[in-house]
Parts: structure tokens; sequence; C-alpha cells
């Protein structure tokens, strides 16, 4: 699908100078938004935040906090009847973006 004649993603800069375009706003304020808006996110699924965060009518992006894990032993489901080490795994935060209604009906 990646040929020669695909069409590329918008860089960083083709984003804000459409925008700014469309909006008739100064190219300086739109980008200013767009790194308040990063802020916010970061915010709201921080640590400290509520771990949600909605983009009205583009998406929605929430944080899984999921718990560490100890080592253990545990049938191995490719050779039934004999036992394999599952390794101890540290704690970690998993991002999940789910589009909303208006995005799906774009695509």
């Amino acid at each position: 699908m990646a040929g020669k004649d695909a069409p590329k993603a918008l860089s960083k800069s083709e984003v804000i100078n459409a925008l700014a375009e469309a909006t008739g706003v100064a190219r300086k304020d739109v980008s200013s938004v767009l790194a308040e808006l990063g802020t916010l996110i970061g915010k709201n699924i921080g640590k400290k935040g509520p771990g949600v965060f909605a983009v009205p009518g583009l998406m929605k992006i929430t944080v899984v906090r999921k718990p560490a894990t100890k080592a253990t032993t545990r049938a191995n489901p490719f050779k039934p009847g004999e036992m394999m080490k599952v390794a101890a795994k540290p704690a970690k935060n998993v991002v999940k973006i789910r589009p909303l209604k208006s995005l799906k009906e774009m695509v």
C-alpha cells in the first residue's frame, strides 16, 4: 500500500499552516493552541489526572494502568503437560485512543 503513488501524511508545519489558513487565525496562535492541547492532555492522563481526555467529536484518550505481575510457572499452551516459567513484569501505563462517532463517519 505504501507505493510511490500513495499520499504522504501531513507534517507538523503543514498541519499548522492548513489550520491557520482555514480558520483565519495567525500561524503562531494555532501553534500555541496545539501546544496547549498537548499540555492539557498530559495533565488529564497523567498520574494526578482522571486518566481520560476527550477531544470533542474526534477521539477519547484513556490510560489503562496495569499492575506489576510476579514471576510464576504456568502450563505451556504449546506443549500440554509441560510447565513453563513466566517472568515478572513491572507495572505499566498503556494509552488507548478510541475514535468517536464523527471521526468514524469521516472515513
